[in-house]
């Protein structure tokens, strides 16, 4: 039995401001809309946003969100509100990392 990632939920008590985020600033397309859930398609996994609080721990997880061109996505998403850092060259690829409007980690790379 293989088990493949689809969906990553993410409890929110502020969600106006992260479907706008992840709708409108992301630019991710919304499958679904409804009051206390909404989905959106990120690629090859769907990130839902459900209303509740989260308890995060200690180091939350991060979403990462591949871009061939970093620099060029960066601009974009933050022409539209987001407010990613500087881009930083690894070995092998490029980085760029802002939090969500609750605080959760995200980060644009061009990592495979």
């Amino acid at each position: 039995m293989k088990l493949e990632l689809r969906r990553v939920t993410i409890f929110t008590s502020n969600m106006d401001a992260l479907a706008r985020f992840y709708g409108e600033v992301l630019g991710l397309p919304a499958l679904s809309d409804t009051p206390s859930w909404k989905l959106f398609d990120a690629g090859a996994v769907q990130i839902a946003l459900h209303n509740g609080s989260a308890q995060l721990g200690r180091r939350p997880p991060k979403l990462v969100f591949h871009a061939a061109d970093v620099p060029a996505a960066r601009d974009a998403v933050n022409a539209r509100g987001a407010k990613f850092g500087q881009v930083k060259q690894a070995e092998d690829f490029q980085m760029c990392d802002a939090k969500d409007p609750d605080g959760n980690p995200i980060q644009i790379s061009s990592r495979i």
